[in-house]
């Protein structure tokens, strides 16, 4: 039953068009204007910027798909009570939340292959075989912090309330992930907040194996550690949004 779900899940995203404007074509489209106006130079690792906007934008995608794909649709179905009705099918609580964090974790690879090909298409970007599966590897997997986050605030909120919180996160997180505006450019404070996101260490994991250094212990244990607490939230939220009044 769960192959079923999922694929009903992502094939109803996939015909969102809010999904496809601003998660699939934005990042592609942002990824291209920048590059256009700052793809010039190289950063203090001697990577190309066309290379480091490739994966900033491709975080942002999947920062973005993550977000998008799990709280509006949690917080409708959660409203509407359907999530009760999934309830009474063989579907156990815990395996209809890894249901949603597949689907969205599906969505999120559109995103990411959309944005690395238009930087091989329009900028020529060469990467090793190697470095191409770790970093898509590596993108795909550390979305899962952010997939749980959708999923708490659309079992909290109400769906009006859900998307304009789910938007400030994701541009939140975004920005203090030196996704738009590099970290080391920020007030000292702003940059001592960037420092334990986990959108600056997932993305940080992304900029340094493009850069040949592989990922660093510390950016993984972060996101992980992110992970598994938002993980449980997620699972809590659930439970506090289904309970029968």
């Amino acid at each position: 039953m769960m192959p079923e779900y999922v694929k009903i899940e992502a094939l109803r995203m996939l015909r969102n068009k809010r999904y496809v404007i601003f998660v699939v074509a934005f990042p592609v489209a942002f990824y291209l204007l920048s590059v256009n106006l700052y793809g010039g130079g190289t950063d203090a690792t001697g990577v190309g910027a066309d290379v480091v906007l490739m994966v900033s934008m491709s975080a942002y995608g999947a920062l973005a798909a993550s977000m998008m794909s799990t709280v509006v649709p949690w917080a409708q179905e959660r409203q509407s009570g359907w999530l009760r009705q999934l309830q009474v099918t063989p579907l156990a609580n815990r395996m209809i939340i890894v249901t949603k964090l597949v689907t969205s974790l599906l969505l999120v690879l559109p995103s990411i292959l959309l944005v690395c090909a238009a930087a091989v298409l329009t900028q020529g970007v060469w990467l090793t075989p190697a470095r191409w599966a770790g970093l898509i590897l590596v993108m795909w997997a550390g979305a899962v912090p952010f997939a749980a986050l959708g999923l708490t605030i659309g079992s909290l909120l109400p769906p009006d309330a859900a998307q304009p919180v789910a938007m400030i996160g994701t541009f939140g997180l975004a920005i203090l992930g030196g996704l738009w505006y590099p970290v080391d450019l920020m007030p000292s404070a702003l940059k001592a907040v960037a420092h334990v996101m986990p959108s600056f260490h997932y993305t940080d994991m992304g900029q340094s194996i493009v850069a040949g250094h592989g990922v660093p212990p510390s950016d993984a244990l972060t996101v992980g550690a992110w992970a598994l607490a938002l993980g449980v939230v997620a699972v809590a939220a659930y439970r506090r949004a289904t309970v029968r009044r």
